[in-house]
């Protein structure tokens, strides 16, 4: 079974094309970083408009790639939600076309689903079940996986996401978008304890997180260094730095640890566009480790959003969930969706 994947859930154009019998087969990315840099931050028209432009090139680099013939597809696979309406509408718009033109299934994947399933395209890959953190710009929650369609939500974040702090962070020290790489680079040269900073939930006895308040002491540090205005301010702006990521990787990793702890579970998953920083693996890894688990991640070029873990959540709902055997409902587009939610 040949799967076509479709993302366009954000700022990511991303195509792939998933074989049930060889695995990933070919999968292209189109970011749209450069386009949002000017504005601090993704512009939901701008990104719709750049996925029209996008999408259909994409979609024929990648079957070519392949060797593969839009006939020779047995599904299209797209997300459906969550993610910005406008992007979510083109993606699924292709899909849905290509489905009708093809006389193919079109299979609404759940963005989050996708990433939560990612790291079974790597080797070694993680049975279930399994502990999931999904830590992103948009998300950051821990789940309990028992199997594909099967999730408990454990803790989440109350405000702000992890990586939506990253990114604020990076703005209020002036480093440039995205923010997360830019301010995990700056931290490697900040010292160690030099700026506390509070690390928000970390002793609440529960499996929710809280970024705002971490967000709000940064702004203050940032302010007096700029009132002050002695000593070295880039040296300082790196202690910033680094107070900040020590703080958010301290309360990530003690919370995936506290979860593994409460479900007797071994296996941690993490997923998402945070789970590549350097600090945030190297501290689960020592962890995780030391506590007699494991800890595993996506492929490397599949952490960000992409349309391979689509085209393989596609596939394993074609294939391992039940259906409904009455009429197809309509593809319609979910910029909120609860992934505990999500039917079978």
């Amino acid at each position: 079974m040949r799967i076509l994947g479709i993302e366009s859930s954000c700022d990511e154009t991303g195509v792939a094309l998933y074989d049930s019998a060889s695995g990933q087969m070919v999968h292209a990315l189109h970011s749209q970083v450069d386009l949002h840099r000017a504005y601090g931050g993704v512009v939901p028209e701008l990104a719709s408009r750049d996925h029209v432009r996008r999408l259909l090139p994409l979609v024929d680099t990648v079957l070519a790639q392949a060797a593969c013939g839009r006939g020779d597809l047995d599904a299209i696979a797209v997300t459906a939600g969550p993610g910005l309406a406008g992007a979510l509408l083109v993606g699924c718009g292709v899909a849905a076309a290509l489905g009708y033109a093809l006389d193919r299934p079109v299979v609404p994947v759940h963005h989050l689903e996708g990433h939560l399933l990612s790291p079974l395209l790597a080797t070694p890959a993680p049975v279930f079940p399994f502990v999931s953190l999904l830590v992103s710009g948009g998300h950051t929650q821990l789940l309990r996986v028992q199997a594909p369609g099967r999730y408990e939500l454990l803790g989440e974040t109350l405000d702000d996401a992890a990586g939506e702090a990253f990114d604020k962070t990076a703005q209020m020290l002036g480093l440039g978008y995205p923010g997360g790489p830019e301010v995990s680079q700056l931290a490697q040269q900040g010292r160690a304890g030099a700026v506390q900073l509070p690390r928000p939930m970390i002793a609440s006895g529960d499996l929710n997180m809280s970024f705002s308040g971490l967000k709000t002491a940064v702004l203050t540090a940032v302010r007096r260094l700029e009132s002050a205005g002695t000593g070295d301010m880039a040296a300082q702006r790196a202690d910033v730095a680094r107070g900040f990521v020590d703080a958010a990787v301290e309360v990530l990793s003690r919370k995936a640890q506290l979860a593994l702890e409460r479900t007797g579970l071994r296996q941690l998953v993490v997923a998402g566009g945070v789970g590549a920083n350097r600090q945030l693996r190297t501290a689960l890894q020592s962890a995780i480790a030391a506590a007699g688990g494991q800890v595993f991640y996506p492929p490397a070029d599949l952490c960000t959003d992409n349309g391979a873990m689509i085209a393989y959540a596609g596939f394993v709902r074609l294939t391992q969930l039940p259906r409904s055997t009455g009429p197809v409902p309509p593809l319609r587009v979910r910029p909120r969706w609860n992934l505990c939610d999500l039917e079978s």
